[in-house]
């Protein structure tokens, strides 16, 4: 089945695809000249619905406040919630799907990465990679510095702190921290 699908089928269902593939090329470039001029802009709060980033990412819904310097790899997979807020900084890799939801936060220079590279060194010096998708949920609170790695869930009003490595899931009404990410606290929400 999957010699019948296109490098960008395969990278969304979460098998091995070619990061090199013409057509994945020409994504990130389309991405890289969006960045460009989202970052050279003088957009502001309160100016609204940021146009540029409205044609960059698959979902932008109302209330979403992106600070400069942002980067991501293809943007159409990322896709955010009401009232995100991404302080500057901002490094995306979305080579699968990355779902944030409302109301949550994300401190300066908060890296995600949806990509995976094979172990061994042959196969990623032949540009193959995989990709596994994001979930994050309501309400949460991501520290600055912190990295997400490929897969990973994280629940509803959980806290991440500065600087942390989450390299599995988080549940729900913690608070987290350290690398690798553990709970070390529950959080009594509402």
């Amino acid at each position: 089945m999957s010699d019948k699908m296109t490098e960008r089928e395969k990278m969304a269902a979460g098998l091995d695809y070619f990061d090199m593939d013409p057509e994945l090329s020409a994504m990130r470039n389309r991405a890289r000249k969006l960045l460009r001029d989202f970052n050279r802009s003088d957009f502001l709060e309160g100016d609204g619905p940021n146009p540029v980033m409205k044609e960059l990412l698959g979902t932008m819904s109302e209330g979403v406040f992106i600070e400069m310097p942002f980067h991501c790899a293809y943007g159409v997979n990322l896709h955010l919630g009401k009232n995100v807020y991404f302080n500057a900084g901002a490094a995306i890799l979305d080579c699968a799907r990355i779902e944030v939801g409302d109301n949550s936060m994300f401190g300066p220079a908060v890296q995600i990465y949806t990509a995976s590279h094979d172990f061994d060194p042959v196969k990623r010096a032949g540009g193959r990679e995989t990709a596994h998708p994001i979930t994050i949920g309501h309400d949460v609170w991501v520290g600055g510095g912190t990295i997400l790695c490929p897969g990973i869930t994280i629940g509803d009003n959980t806290v991440i702190g500065a600087g942390s490595v989450v390299t599995r899931d988080i549940p729900a009404n913690v608070v987290a921290v350290g690398n690798p990410c553990r709970v070390i606290k529950q959080l009594e929400v509402g």
